[in-house]
């Protein structure tokens, strides 16, 4: 009997690939016997690096770039078993964790830093760059990662824009001659979590803008400034709206999808996909007796391109069996049995706060892991006596 373990990170206490090997401890503690196949997932937000490289045993890279504040930080960004493949992620360039609460500003917070990324993988000759725009404080549109890779933006009176979202309303002029010539021989894929457009009350600084500390005023400023940024990327690179303000995923990480696709050609796509096809995760499923997935949180937002949904999405195809494990369970977690969930089971062993459940992570997987082991003995038993007296 096989069993695939493909869960998310349980964010804040174990990535995805502590999980899978915590919940293999623990079934293998009690069934020796079963083959166990861990593929840690991620749909394109943190942790996509880290599932990437590790299901295809490639190596972790990290460069020191600009920030979203403008300070320098190190980032770490990953290169995948194949040696072509570079992954990297918004997060840990332009991220919401490397701006302190006191200084986040998505008026003039800057993509610069995921560019910067880019252009190493470029150094690095990676011939595809899968980036995941997930997590960001920015809300730019992408114009600093595309400053990043060669492009300049100018207002009506020639000067250069500063960095930041709210600088766009005043873009006259964009001008191209310097961006890096590579961008034309590589793939780019902007694995997304999300599906807004760029615009309009389901776009980037209305829905994104308020997390990142922009006030009602601030996405009102925001929105105007990536209107103008939207028609002049249309008009002055000859972009239809499709390939801009309307595509799905051009509003996440802030915009950047529409950057990533206006200067990098970039495809956009759902990021659990992207990252399901790289670690070859249809074909583990395909062999195996019963797929156990899982994240942090599972609750009505789960539902929406997370990757749990995702596995079990997959494993419905194929007739597979699916159990998510989580840590905590929120509203609209029986959602996911309409999306092919069979079954739920919180590792949580009674009432336990937040601090203690990811400090005691490991342990309470494994025991979880043990559980199900039991559980799912006892249902073969029962499923071998059927038809006898």
């Amino acid at each position: 009997m096989r069993i695939v373990i493909a869960p998310d990170s349980f964010k804040g206490s174990l990535s995805a690939a502590g999980v899978a090997a915590a919940l293999r401890r623990g079934i293998a503690d009690v069934w020796a016997e079963v083959e166990i196949v861990c593929t840690p997932v991620a749909d394109g937000g943190e942790g996509t690096v880290e599932a990437l490289v590790t299901t295809t045993s490639g190596r972790f890279v990290e460069t020191r770039v600009t920030g979203p504040t403008g300070r320098p930080v190190p980032a770490r960004w990953g290169i995948l078993g194949d040696g072509e493949t570079a992954v990297i992620e918004v997060a840990a360039a332009s991220g919401l964790v490397l701006a302190p609460l006191g200084e986040r500003n998505p008026l003039t917070a800057t993509s610069r830093g995921t560019g910067e990324l880019v252009r190493a993988a470029l150094d690095a000759g990676c011939r595809r760059i899968i980036v995941g725009l997930g997590g960001s404080a920015t809300n730019d549109g992408g114009a600093g990662m595309a400053q990043a890779l060669g492009a300049r933006f100018f207002d009506g009176a020639g000067r250069e824009l500063p960095p930041g979202g709210a600088a766009l309303a005043n873009l006259a002029r964009i001008d191209v001659s310097g961006l890096d010539p590579r961008l034309a021989g590589v793939e780019v894929i902007g694995a997304a979590d999300v599906t807004n457009p760029l615009l309009g009350p389901t776009g980037a600084s209305a829905v994104f803008g308020p997390q990142k500390g922009a006030s009602p005023a601030d996405v009102r400023t925001l929105e105007a400034a990536l209107t103008r940024w939207a028609e002049i990327l249309e008009d002055q690179l000859n972009l239809e709206p499709a390939r801009v303000r309307d595509m799905p995923g051009a509003g996440a990480a802030g915009g950047l999808g529409a950057g990533l696709a206006a200067f990098c050609g970039a495809t956009l796509r759902a990021g659990a996909d992207v990252v399901f096809e790289a670690v070859a995760l249809e074909r583990h499923v395909k062999d195996a007796a019963l797929v156990i997935t899982g994240e942090g949180k599972l609750d009505e937002q789960t539902a929406f391109g997370k990757a749990p949904a995702a596995v079990a999405r997959l494993a419905k195809r194929y007739g597979k069996p699916v159990i998510a494990v989580a840590g905590a369970l929120g509203p609209g977690a029986e959602q996911l049995h309409a999306l092919g969930v069979d079954a739920v089971i919180s590792t949580a062993p009674g009432p336990i706060d937040l601090r203690t459940s990811e400090q005691r992570a490991p342990e309470l997987l494994e025991d979880t892991g043990r559980r199900l082991a039991r559980l799912l003995r006892v249902g073969m038993s029962l499923h071998s006596r059927e038809g006898q007296p």
